[in-house]
């Protein structure tokens, strides 16, 4: 089967998530024609619908704590009815009197498929509460897709081997910090190479904060080959995968 793959690179923006959302909305409707025959899937970065991290280097997002049928899942909902596509977007949870880094898919249809609440947040993440479930093996559309956040990669080998193993697809949402080498397309390759899964990672770009680690969002092969990046000052890179 095959599944088309669309990773969205937002700027890093501060509070404005019905403005992020009308940029995803826009985003979306630029599908390539050779989109319309395939079954679609898109990825958002993480936490890039509120923020990661203010112009202030303010990482406390408590502020924009929802719970899971809040504004913004309702409108990731509607934005995949709308667009006819499996969404994955960012959500910062409150359940249960604690906050999480949470991910969020949703069908074509608008139905919510999971909830992968990130098992390790970064260390300026002091809001948010660390995910105790597993990491998700869910079908779509055929394919075997799984999640992790950022933070998480460093934890995969020991944590999630055999889900890997069995996944088509790891879906790779990141705000991305790191100073020197940008180390993630070499840690996200030897995953797809090892595990023989494809990688879809979005990672925040550039604007109102701007940070070392921003862009380069791309599409791997589970052969760890790259497909397909953004280009400088895109939002969007697109590949048909083989799965």
């Amino acid at each position: 089967m095959v599944l088309h793959v669309t990773v969205v690179e937002l700027p890093s923006r501060w509070g404005e998530p019905e403005r992020a959302l009308l940029e995803v909305d826009e985003i979306l409707g630029r599908a390539p024609a050779t989109e319309a025959a395939t079954e679609r899937l898109v990825l958002l970065p993480e936490a890039s619908l509120t923020g990661y991290v203010s112009p202030e280097i303010d990482f406390d997002l408590t502020p924009f704590a929802e719970p899971i049928d809040g504004p913004t899942a309702r409108a990731l909902a509607g934005l995949a009815r709308k667009h006819g596509t499996h969404l994955f977007g960012p959500l910062i949870l409150e359940e249960d009197g604690a906050l999480y880094n949470a991910t969020v898919g949703f069908s074509p249809s608008g139905e919510r498929i999971v909830t992968y609440r990130k098992r390790h947040p970064w260390v300026p993440e002091r809001w948010a509460s660390a995910g105790t479930n597993e990491y998700p093996l869910l079908d779509v559309a055929g394919a075997r897709v799984t999640i992790a956040c950022c933070f998480d990669v460093h934890f995969l080998h020991r944590e999630a081997a055999r889900t890997l193993d069995e996944a088509d697809l790891l879906l790779f949402p990141s705000a991305w910090v790191e100073d020197d080498i940008d180390t993630r397309p070499r840690r996200l390759k030897t995953i797809a190479r090892r595990h023989r899964t494809a990688v879809a990672a979005a990672n925040w770009g550039r604007g109102a904060v701007r940070v070392p680690g921003q862009g380069n969002s791309f599409i791997l092969n589970r052969s760890g080959d790259v497909v397909v990046n953004v280009p400088r000052g895109a939002r969007r890179a697109d590949a048909s995968l083989d799965l």
